[in-house]
């Protein structure tokens, strides 16, 4: 008789784990490249919302100075630059676990169109920035009126 540490589970299916390698490779890799297209993380964590007239951008900027940011549009690109400045460690003191990176970021996002630059608004509120991009007039939806047929 096997130890119970050798036995088998009666649902574990080799030839599933098999099949399921490639699937979690490919996850794998797939986090990898996106943090390579984004300069090695995805920081600031963001969404972009499409509204009829405008696209708004959230960014997650927790201990960011406003004075640290800058936002450069580019017809259909919005690149997002700033800095995180550094914890500053007494001494003796060290990390026990580090997951909040600082120093300099950039994240550049390609949008589905160009944008208005000139009626570009900003504001960056309790650690969220908020950037309301216009839709140009030939992007903006358009009601077409129906005549009844004489």
């Amino acid at each position: 008789m096997l130890s119970t540490t050798f036995r088998r589970s009666r649902n574990w299916d080799p030839w599933g784990e098999l099949n399921r390698l490639p699937l979690e490779m490919n996850r794998i890799f797939s986090g990898l490249s996106d943090a390579v297209r984004t300069g090695g993380s995805s920081f600031p964590a963001m969404n972009v919302l499409s509204r009829e007239d405008r696209l708004v951008i959230t960014a997650e900027l927790p201990g960011v100075d406003v004075d640290d940011l800058d936002i450069t549009i580019n017809g259909d690109v919005v690149t997002l630059t700033g800095k995180r400045p550094e914890d500053d460690l007494q001494e003796g003191e060290k990390y026990h676990r580090r997951e909040r990176n600082s120093g300099s970021f950039s994240r550049t996002l390609q949008l589905p169109f160009e944008v208005d630059s000139t009626k570009t608004e900003a504001e960056y509120d309790r650690g969220v920035l908020t950037v309301v991009l216009h839709k140009p007039e030939e992007h903006k939806p358009k009601k077409i009126s129906v005549k009844r047929a004489s």
